[in-house]
């Protein structure tokens, strides 16, 4: 981690009072989907946040979700809580991704597409980590927009965005360029915030996911496949799904859910 993008996650402001209230539901193993729900409704700004990306085409329901409660039955608690955690925490940050070479919109909807393609993916046959992969798939580019303001501190967008021609990995990109990758920046700032050390296991070790805890191993791999299935421009191609099926392939993960998944966001 640079010095520089250390110094900025130190200067983030601590996190809202209503992600600590959800989280302590969440982690209680004692709380209900009444005591989700109850949290949530206290915000009607958060609210209106979760119930628009629970009734997101992505999704495929094919009837409208009117209300928190209805959305934590359908989704579960695990998921309720990413689209949660994904609103407050994106509020926290001033999002300019120009050195990229995408509008805020499109960082937006990467989030989104990763996210349904996660959800849908996992929920039969994964749906054990969904808790830490839910969040995890909305928040794993968030590191980008650090990324992005060192860049342009640095007077480096054409050379970074050069970069991302020459290269064609952002990884490698982003390494070269400023000498850190997204996932080890998004894994530091939820470190750095105290999020559980699962979550920040599995981001930090997304692209490396061998690097991860026994553990943490699987959805590690399963949110590299995400991220390779839908790449930084939201757009799903015949070789961003080859490129993910030689992946779940290689980790042995379910194939047939992931077809059947990956139809709904092409």
């Amino acid at each position: 981690m640079t010095e520089e993008i250390l110094k900025k996650i130190k200067q983030l402001p601590p996190l809202p009072e209503s992600a600590m209230q959800i989280e302590e539901v969440y982690k209680d193993p004692d709380s209900t989907f009444n005591d989700m729900a109850k949290i949530l409704e206290k915000d009607p700004l958060l609210t209106a946040d979760i119930l628009k990306a629970a009734n997101s085409p992505l999704y495929g329901f094919s009837r409208e979700i009117n209300a928190i409660s209805q959305a934590v039955g359908l989704f579960g608690m695990g998921t309720v809580r990413g689209f949660a955690l994904a609103s407050i925490v994106k509020k926290c940050f001033s999002l300019d991704l120009s050195p990229y070479g995408i509008t805020n919109e499109m960082f937006s909807d990467l989030s989104k597409k990763q996210h349904a393609l996660m959800t849908t993916w996992c929920l039969r046959k994964e749906n054990r980590y969904l808790g830490v992969l839910s969040p995890a798939a909305f928040l794993v580019e968030i590191g980008k927009v650090l990324i992005a303001q060192q860049v342009m501190a640095d007077g480096k967008t054409e050379e970074f965005r050069n970069a991302l021609q020459e290269l064609q990995d952002v990884k490698a990109a982003e390494r070269e360029i400023i000498g850190v990758d997204t996932p080890e920046v998004s894994a530091t700032i939820f470190k750095q915030w105290k999020f559980e050390s699962n979550l920040v296991d599995v981001i930090g070790n997304c692209q490396n996911p061998d690097l991860a805890t026994d553990e943490d191993k699987r959805p590690a791999r399963i949110l590299n496949v995400v991220r390779v299935a839908v790449p930084i421009n939201g757009k799903v191609t015949d070789a961003s799904i080859k490129a993910a099926k030689e992946l779940i392939e290689k980790y042995e993960l379910d194939m047939e859910s992931f077809d059947t998944a990956i139809e709904h966001i092409k």
